[in-house]
């Protein structure tokens, strides 16, 4: 029997619910409504806008209602009166095919027909940066290799601590916070969880982080590279494949750890990894990430090839132990829903297919990988990795109404940044 909304408010003293949906390109979306209304926005959902939002709508179709899971329920813990709640998108009686936690939903039906539960954990990546955006808030934080800075960290405390207690408060059981590799950069950890609660968490931490901040007076940004010579914002994946409460990626007997289906399920996502970029390099700037040039500290820690080996953070997949596999491709523009969606779409792919990750390869890729032949290079930037993304069976076959839907308005976006005339061009090109 679902939860009832109304009761749990009246039990933990909540006034207002936040209905939160995420659309195509990673905005949260919400209406705010009072508590007495909750019953009924429980049956019929919160109503609104679909093309007022980034979500392949015309100003003609129906109301768009996103019913909200009782069970992703988070009571903000810097302000308890409020209860935030992952929906559902639904038009006319129907689930919107292409919502985003719908498709992960749909994929992780997919995943259960053959028994198999998927479990994420990810390293989500921020910046704290001036009210405007124009530069890192901490000014004495200049070294130039700043990762795991102690003074840093601790002159971030405050803020840092106040997200940390937030999750311990949740029982999210976070384990470590740090300065990550550039100046004004942080990450925070917590334990991994079944891929549909690590994303309404993933979705929530974004928010949660964003107003924290505020509050303190700064600003946080999951943009993928605010500063060209830092190192970017990742969003590394961690995954494993359970049936009940086997890991089935385990396999000590073998040469890396995982078991031939962990290896199929990797050889999925190197096979359709240049598609995968579009969703999981979603913007523009992703492909300043990717790439990229070496930055301040010496190495962009992301991927530019599309390879995987042990624990060794300079492929596209590390595996740092048997019982997964870490995807360092994502950044931190990616959809929560849509990154676990495509991976286990490409994922089942090898499974079904049998698909060779081909050799496992060990060197320092930053330094050795022109002399690799044979491997894919990931693309360029958002317009080849639409085409790529176009031109992929698996993934198209997989995810359904999600791709058409999305790469209409990606497309729409590269041409927007395509017709914006930089400074840049004045000044190479006025006196051509």
């Amino acid at each position: 029997m679902p939860l009832d909304l109304a009761a749990i408010a009246k039990e933990k003293g909540i006034k207002y619910f936040l209905i939160s949906y995420t659309d195509l390109f990673g905005n949260q979306r919400a209406k705010l409504a009072p508590a007495s209304a909750i019953g009924g926005m429980q049956k019929a959902g919160a109503g609104f806008a679909g093309f007022a939002t980034w979500l392949d709508m015309s100003p003609a179709d129906p109301d768009l209602f996103g019913r909200p899971d009782p069970e992703s329920l988070i009571q903000l813990p810097w302000k308890p009166e409020v209860g935030w709640l992952a929906a559902d998108l639904w038009m006319d009686g129907k689930l919107v095919e292409h919502g985003p936690r719908n498709v992960l939903k749909a994929q992780l039906a997919r995943a259960a027909a053959l028994g198999l539960q998927m479990k994420t954990g990810v390293e989500c990546e921020f910046f704290l940066v001036a009210p405007d955006g124009s530069a890192i808030a901490d000014g004495a934080d200049t070294q130039s290799k700043p990762c795991y800075d102690q003074q840093a960290l601790m002159r971030r405390y405050d803020v840092i601590t106040e997200i940390c207690d937030c999750m311990l408060a949740l029982g999210w059981a976070p384990y470590q916070n740090d300065h990550e590799d550039a100046n004004g950069q942080f990450e925070m950890n917590w334990l991994y969880d079944d891929a549909l609660v690590t994303a309404d968490r993933q979705a929530f931490f974004k928010y949660m982080v964003k107003s924290l901040a505020e509050k303190h007076g700064l600003r946080a940004t999951f943009m993928p590279k605010p500063f060209v010579h830092l190192t970017g914002n990742g969003c590394h994946m961690h995954v494993s494949m359970w049936k009940g409460a086997a890991n089935v990626f385990e396999d000590a007997g073998s040469e890396s750890g995982l078991s031939q289906l962990g290896l199929n399920f990797i050889g999925g996502v190197i096979h359709s990894a240049d598609g995968l970029a579009a969703i999981l390099n979603p913007t523009v700037n992703s492909y300043k990430r990717i790439n990229a040039p070496r930055t301040n500290s010496g190495a962009t820690w992301a991927p530019n090839t599309v390879t995987w080996t042990g624990n060794n953070r300079t492929h596209m997949i590390r595996v740092p132990e048997g019982d997964r596999f870490e995807l360092r491709l994502a950044d931190g523009a990616v959809n929560p829903y849509l990154m676990p969606a495509a991976v286990l779409a490409a994922g089942l792919d090898g499974l079904e297919n049998k698909r060779d990750p081909g050799p496992r390869l060990d060197i320092n890729m930053y330094i050795e990988g022109h002399t690799v032949s044979g491997v894919k290079t990931l693309p360029l930037n958002l317009l080849d990795a639409l085409r790529a993304l176009d031109g992929s069976v698996v993934l198209k076959q997989a995810l359904g109404a999600l791709v058409p839907a999305y790469l209409k308005l990606k497309q729409g976006e590269w041409n927007d940044f395509s017709s914006h005339l930089t400074q840049w061009e004045r000044q190479t090109s006025l006196d051509c």
